[in-house]
């Protein structure tokens, strides 16, 4: 079973049984337990065709397959590298299963090695086992799932801001403030000296974001002008060009840089324009600052550092996090439908499957 998004209307989704395939030599199918979705599920879709996200799963003419994180086991292989039963982690369709031709197979997982993917960032082809995850907790697949890739990009785009000395800012502004990668990016850069962490919000979430610790201010979007002064960095989760706009003006040349991240307010993004104050608005490619440091750390360095700051995370997470589970088609179909529409408390994110 596969659950489509029409490419021309994401409002419209279906589910459509197909026929499991058959490996070959070389192949291993993977049965797809259960899943995450969350807002970062909605940025794939809405930058499919921009970012080549339906590459990943291709699918009937029109229509695509989002991209999710979740967990799989190896229902059958002709692999000798990847033995049935086998429990991954990684990127992978809304589906119940999903072909794959391991590469680089070992202990620690395999690259998928598909010809549709080789042209497509690696960061999204690997699939890690269990069992030699650094981050896994069997007790918190949940969390992995659900905030795992949000925590990764956040936890990059932190590195990358240390590493530029935070552009000689004083304040990162982040816009979706109540979003989760938002939040995870705020944690971490709380952790850290000097720096006056700011966020962006609707007046519906400003009590939650607030509440969650982070944040030394919570400025609503229809209240911009109040951002404090000085020297600052933005972060651009939400994608709303009029936001983007109005936090540029507010600081025109003391905006030290502007990071491009996600869509969160995919209805209401934008063209820039030539006269936006400012820097340039950047696109933050979390695959290419994972090349990066894989380069600087090598694959074991990069997961080590990822697993260090992981679980303290996790622990506060404990705080506000509430995980909806969800089973069959129509589950998937509400939940997707929520997210896309805003119906969904920012504190709550849905773990899903098809499996029967």
């Amino acid at each position: 079973m596969d659950f489509l998004l029409a490419k021309d209307d994401l409002h419209r989704c279906r589910c459509v049984e197909i026929d499991a395939p058959e490996p070959q030599d070389g192949q291993a199918l993977l049965a797809v337990d259960t899943f995450g979705l969350t807002s970062n599920n909605i940025t794939y879709a809405m930058f499919g065709e921009a970012m080549s996200y339906w590459s990943f799963f291709p699918a009937e003419d029109g229509w695509g397959r989002m991209p999710v994180w979740g967990f799989a086991e190896v229902a059958a292989s002709r692999h000798e590298g990847l033995p049935e039963g086998s429990r991954v982690f990684g990127y992978l369709p809304p589906s119940t299963q999903l072909l794959v031709s391991p590469a680089r197979a070992d202990g620690h997982g395999f690259i998928d090695a598909s010809p549709h993917r080789a042209r497509l960032p690696p960061a999204y082809n690997s699939y890690a086992r269990v069992e030699a995850d650094p981050v896994y907790d069997a007790a918190h697949e949940d969390e992995q799932m659900l905030l795992r890739p949000l925590f990764f990009t956040s936890w990059l785009i932190d590195d990358f801001l240390e590493e530029a000395g935070v552009f000689g800012a004083s304040a990162v502004v982040l816009s979706s403030a109540s979003s989760k990668t938002s939040s995870a990016l705020a944690y971490l850069l709380s952790l850290r000296e000097g720096i006056d962490v700011v966020g962006l919000t609707s007046e519906r979430s400003a009590g939650f974001a607030r509440g969650l610790g982070v944040y030394d201010h919570v400025v609503t979007y229809d209240d911009i002008g109040s951002l404090p002064q000085g020297r600052a960095v933005y972060v651009d989760m939400a994608g709303d060009a009029a936001v983007r706009s109005a936090v540029h003006t507010h600081y025109g040349q003391e905006l030290a840089h502007s990071a491009v991240v996600g869509a969160t307010h995919h209805d209401q993004m934008g063209e820039v324009p030539d006269s936006l104050p400012g820097p340039r608005p950047t696109f933050f490619f979390a695959p290419d600052r994972v090349t990066k440091r894989s380069g600087d750390w090598g694959r074991e360095g990069l997961e080590t550092r990822l697993a260090e700051a992981w679980h303290p995370y996790v622990t506060w997470t404990a705080g506000w996090l509430k995980v909806i589970h969800g089973r069959g088609p129509e589950a998937l179909e509400r939940a997707y439908l929520d997210l896309l529409d805003g119906r969904i408390d920012p504190a709550a994110a849905h773990v899903l499957s098809l499996q029967p």
